[in-house]
């Protein structure tokens, strides 16, 4: 398990692709509380997702009141996450603003854009810019400004840049998700010192094809 950071507040970890996010068995927080030398019984509460394919950086609250404190912080946006994607295809802006209503099919287990509003219809928010394309790809960094189920997922393939890897949403490519958790900001639970936390994605596909390019771009 890599631990980016720990206090007796916080712990800052990376998420491996395929693992669960929530306090599940064999989720991110049974091994983090084995990791932490806890045996199991530790406080480790979950403050935010990621899907289950997706890795990355995440934080998870030691206490109920971090819990809290930070949850505030997502329902407020001030909690900040920034995404790299591989999409199938380039979009015609270098960078732009997604901006859709979402709904969910519970049966599929999937995310779609509707244009019909009503009770079911969640609005959902995102900013991206392209930071490289190759092969008919691009890299995009992305803000997510909600927090939607598959919402990046959905809201690109809607315009017909799936994610690689992402058959799901109309990928034609079988690699892993090209989704990434790249950086996350917030302020400290208990000192309020605003935090920033980013890692790379592996070099492995699809993220080998721009293992070259600056991410902060």
């Amino acid at each position: 398990m890599d631990l980016l950071y720990t206090d007796n507040r916080i712990v800052v970890c990376l998420k491996p692709a395929g693992v669960l996010s929530t306090d599940e068995p064999g989720g991110m927080p049974e091994l983090l509380r084995r990791a932490l030398g806890e045996d199991g019984t530790g406080c480790v509460r979950v403050v935010h997702r990621l899907d289950r394919p997706v890795g990355g950086v995440m934080v998870y609250a030691r206490s109920r009141m971090a819990d809290s404190i930070l949850s505030r912080q997502v329902q407020a946006h001030t909690f900040e996450k920034d995404y790299l994607a591989v999409l199938e295809g380039i979009p015609d802006a270098p960078e732009g603003v997604l901006t859709d209503l979402l709904a969910r099919d519970a049966a599929k287990k999937q995310t779609f854009v509707t244009h019909t509003p009503g009770p079911d219809a969640r609005p959902a928010r995102l900013s991206y810019r392209v930071l490289a394309a190759r092969d008919g790809c691009a890299l995009v960094r992305i803000r997510l400004e909600t927090g939607r189920t598959h919402q990046i997922r959905a809201q690109f393939s809607s315009r017909g840049l799936p994610l690689c890897g992402d058959r799901k949403y109309g990928a034609r490519t079988g690699c892993p998700l090209g989704l990434w958790s790249y950086q996350i900001a917030f302020s400290h639970p208990q000192t309020n010192k605003r935090l920033v936390f980013t890692h790379d994605p592996p070099d492995t596909e699809p993220w080998h094809i721009f293992s070259d390019i600056p991410k902060e771009k």
